[in-house]
């Protein structure tokens, strides 16, 4: 049984494609961590050992897959049968919550998990451990409605939703998009929905600013474009058309750092690294410390992922995103909704060019007041709103009992729910 004096949280993130999962994980754990808990990370992330760990924080590592595409997975490095490597997942997934009991158990984002490699331990918990929370956190846009509903239906996930899962937290705002009325939820599963508002990332401090200013050899009179894709996966093209553009040579004058990110393919990487050192650019294909970068920029160029989108926001740095729009169209949607509120410059993907890139710079150099004025009253409520939750639950343990209630009857280890051909 877990401690009287702990309280445990299992927080679960597939990361198969990117580095939003991880991220946005490790920010609402670094925020938590500071109420006297426990958290452990269950991640497929290669990179999760990258990043500083908070005291209080430790991950257990699964094997990673990558995404192919929405439906098909590979192993990222062990050379193994797929569904080899997803019973491994599944199985280390299941054997630490037994072991560590947890009194809450956050799945971020994919309700079932990897191919449904999280339903053996919801079972456990629901069947062993009942007074266990288990939490959803959804980002605030998944994709848009027709396919979402679509897969939701075909995969059983409103099912889920409604038997497994205690609340469903939303990071975002229901004004800006509404989930219950996009994705026909119903109310069975919508009065568990909290919106908690967009997640506020780390604001870095002057020193640290200063010394990432130092170590870039940036001038206080530079003004300084970040251009980054996240993971990089799919992002040469915008970084292709952002180096046409300074090779054309007429550009607004400013400094430029390009991140691409470690899933960018290696050919791509090396082509961005050797035209931005032509051009006497900075290049990185994974930079630990974004938000130092982020806070130095004039200007913040990228794809408009969940856990970027909330960097630049925070930050209030005028950006201009470049939303992919496969396999989901869940970037551009985000983006017209920011650009509608006058949060930031939108360019949908197939207007990605030279020429647009510049007339969109020039216009965000230029102008960058009402930008600015726009992300100066927008909310940032997301970590208020979880901690308030984490408290309510606290408090309804100690009212129950300081254990998360197990069941010394449960002594059997469930067997592994078997892969549907269509999840």
């Amino acid at each position: 049984m877990a401690s009287p004096t702990t309280y445990n949280i299992l927080m679960y993130s597939h990361d198969t494609y990117g580095l939003g999962h991880l991220r946005r994980t490790m920010a609402i754990a670094e925020h938590l961590r500071q109420r006297g808990v426990n958290i452990l990370i269950l991640t497929g992330s290669p990179l999760a050992g990258r990043y500083e760990t908070p005291e209080g924080v430790d991950f257990v590592r699964i094997p990673g897959m990558i995404k192919k595409t929405n439906e098909e997975y590979l192993p990222l490095s062990i050379k193994i049968n797929a569904r080899h490597a997803l019973n491994i997942r599944r199985n280390i997934i299941v054997a630490t919550a037994k072991a560590f009991q947890p009194h809450l158990f956050i799945v971020d984002k994919a309700p079932m998990g990897l191919r449904r490699e999280v339903m053996p331990t919801l079972k456990w918990l629901k069947r062993c451990m009942p007074r266990t929370r288990t939490i959803l956190g959804l980002r605030d846009i998944m994709d848009d409605a027709v396919s979402t509903t679509r897969e939701w239906r075909e995969k059983g996930v409103y099912e889920v939703l409604d038997q497994y899962y205690s609340e469903i937290w939303v990071y975002g705002d229901q004004e800006l998009y509404d989930p219950i009325a996009e994705y026909a939820i119903p109310e069975s599963i919508s009065r568990k929905m909290v919106f908690t508002g967009y997640i506020p990332r780390h604001v870095p401090t002057s020193q640290a600013m200063a010394r990432t200013r130092r170590e870039e050899r940036l001038s206080s009179r530079d003004r300084l474009v970040v251009v980054t894709t996240g993971g990089g996966g799919d992002g040469f093209p915008l970084m292709d058309a952002y180096l046409a553009m300074l090779e054309a040579g007429n550009a607004p004058a400013h400094r430029v750092i390009f991140v691409t990110g470690p899933f960018m393919p290696r050919p791509e990487r090396e082509n961005v690294a050797k035209r931005a050192g032509r051009l006497g650019a900075r290049f990185y294909h994974f930079y630990r410390r974004m938000e130092t970068l982020i806070g130095l920029a004039e200007v913040v160029v990228t794809m408009g992922g969940y856990n970027t989108t909330c960097e630049i926001l925070c930050q209030g740095k005028p950006s201009l995103v470049v939303p992919r729009e496969v396999p989901r169209l869940e970037q551009r949607i985000r983006a017209e909704a920011l650009s509608a509120r006058g949060l930031l410059e939108y360019l949908p993907w197939d207007s990605l060019s030279p020429e647009t890139l510049r007339e969109k710079l020039t216009r965000l150099l230029g102008a960058p007041e009402p930008y600015k004025a726009a992300m100066a009253v927008f909310p940032f409520t997301g970590l208020t709103v979880i901690s308030e939750r984490l408290a309510c639950f606290r408090q309804g343990l100690r009212r129950a009992g300081a254990e998360p209630g197990g069941n010394l009857s449960c002594r059997k280890v469930l067997p592994p729910d078997p892969l549907s051909k269509d999840a």
